[in-house]
């Protein structure tokens, strides 16, 4: 096969029940797929989402929230919601401070398994970690909203949960700008915090909203 069709293969995949399959084959009946969004951003609270797919309705086109519009991520939002069992929990930047990053997402990851209407038999978490405390069977995969129809479902409701709280959060304090930037380390919101010093929204442990907030004080160099 030449090199641009292998390419264009690689590219056309999309995240697909396998794991799911593996997991029900091994004596499974319901099969979670995990995964947070807002990880990395110096605002706003951590999401995330619990997703067990009907076999019979996955939606077509999930993939990766990453790989997808904004309209799309809300077109499939909505079918996720009408055909899959879903939950959400939330770690707000008082929980980030308490429990550090990877611990507040993984308390954060193992609330919204507890939150689905029925509990998973086995669960598919993207990334390196599994949560303590998940009932059944938990299952890490590094890349696995690209390789796991339900997480890549838990995915994008993470995501368009978390831009819609981003929302609110730039009605509370609209000269930070969250609806765009979405809490990110974007020049603008670092000049921003730089100018204003942090708000209620901002995670106080990360570096640069502590170093902001030390600035503000007179206790660093401007």
């Amino acid at each position: 096969m030449p090199p641009d069709s292998r390419k264009a293969d690689t590219e056309a995949r999309l995240p697909d029940m396998r794991y799911e399959r593996a997991a029900r084959r091994a004596g499974a009946r319901f099969v979670a797929g995990v995964d947070e969004a807002g990880r990395g951003p110096l605002a706003g609270p951590v999401v995330t989402a619990a997703v067990i797919l009907d076999p019979k309705k996955v939606p077509v086109g999930v993939n990766d929230s990453k790989q997808l519009s904004p309209a799309k991520r809300e077109a499939l939002f909505t079918e996720i919601l009408q055909t899959a069992m879903v939950a959400v929990a939330v770690a707000p930047p008082s929980v980030i401070a308490r429990l550090n990053i990877r611990g507040a997402t993984l308390w954060a990851m193992r609330q919204a398994v507890l939150n689905l209407a029925t509990l998973p038999d086995h669960t598919l978490i993207d990334g390196r970690d599994v949560p303590p405390g998940l009932p059944g069977i938990g299952q890490a995969l590094i890349g696995g909203d690209g390789l796991s129809a339900s997480i890549a479902a838990a995915s994008i409701v993470a995501k368009v949960t978390r831009d819609r709280m981003c929302q609110i959060m730039d009605c509370d304090a609209p000269v930070f700008g969250f609806a765009g930037h979405k809490g990110y380390s974007s020049q603008k919101h670092l000049e921003l915090l730089a100018e204003h010093g942090p708000c209620r929204h901002h995670r106080e442990d990360f570096a640069p909203v502590a170093e902001a907030r030390l600035r503000l004080l007179g206790l660093v160099p401007a």
